[in-house]
């Protein structure tokens, strides 16, 4: 038997308490945080964790800076200045790990997110 914790798929009546949870969020909120997952697990795979190169995965860390790009691009009109800045200063303090890290750096406006976000320097 298993307990409500261990199970992955919610009862009836649970999916119905998360959308109502869901629907009660602002939609900043929801971009913020997508971004600040995506941030988290960019550095890691940048080599920024404790563990550092243990975790480094920089193919993987492309494509996850390269998303953030896009959503911070997409989003920051809609979100408001205060927010895209912070996430426009998290995204470009990525990209330049990223170039750090990187044994072979990107060509200027070829690193992660530089077709989103111009060349980050």
């Amino acid at each position: 038997m298993s307990t409500p914790s261990s199970d992955p798929v919610p009862a009836p009546g649970d999916v119905a308490e998360v959308t109502r949870d869901i629907a009660d969020v602002p939609a900043v909120q929801v971009i913020t945080t997508a971004a600040v997952h995506l941030m988290s697990a960019a550095a890691v795979k940048c080599g920024l964790a404790e563990e550092g190169d243990e975790l480094r995965d920089l193919d993987e860390a492309r494509k996850l800076i390269t998303a953030l790009a896009g959503l911070v691009t997409a989003s920051a009109p809609d979100i408001g200045n205060q927010h895209a800045r912070s996430l426009r200063d998290g995204l470009r303090s990525l990209q330049l790990a990223f170039r750090e890290a990187s044994p072979f750096p990107d060509a200027p406006g070829e690193g992660p997110g530089e077709k989103y976000t111009g060349p980050v320097s």
